[in-house]
């Protein structure tokens, strides 16, 4: 990955306090063309410095009331990569981590209920060839959602 410039910097600290700033006003901020900017981000994109540009869907909104981190012993740590690409295919999952300490692996899961937990648990993610044990850990908020700071 390459290393980012001070401009690059003050780029991004605009660009992920809110994605929808036009490039014209990222521009007057860092005192640059537009073109510079876009040139700039088109380059970060490219180096995998950003690494997307999404909107953010509440899962509430499309019913998921909850939200739920699994940890994973895998039977063999060979077994990860088997492991991942099942659980690639389990929609709920929206995130792993491929950890140390107590789990091989820690992973996020949205759910619309208990049920519907208990079913991905039980008809999924437990019948996957080489997961030993799961832990359910329930968020019950999110206090906190942010990017890591950008320092200039």
């Amino acid at each position: 990955m390459e290393k980012i410039d001070e401009l690059d910097r003050k780029i991004l600290k605009i660009i992920t306090q809110s994605a929808r700033t036009p490039f014209k006003d990222v521009a007057e901020q860092c005192g640059v063309s537009r073109a510079a900017v876009h040139q700039r981000v088109q380059k970060m994109f490219d180096n995998g410095v950003i690494t997307g540009s999404s909107y953010h869907v509440h899962p509430k909104s499309l019913g998921y009331q909850l939200c739920v981190y699994i940890g994973i012993t895998m039977e063999k740590a060979s077994m990860y990569n088997k492991v991942i690409a099942a659980l690639q295919e389990i929609p709920e999952v929206v995130e792993a981590q491929y950890t140390l300490g107590a789990f091989g692996l820690l992973i996020k899961v949205f759910a619309r209920d208990n049920e519907h937990l208990l079913s991905i648990l039980n008809t999924k993610i437990q019948e996957i060839p080489g997961v030993a044990n799961t832990t359910t850990l329930t968020a019950l908020a999110q206090p906190i959602y942010r990017q890591i700071p950008i320092e200039i």
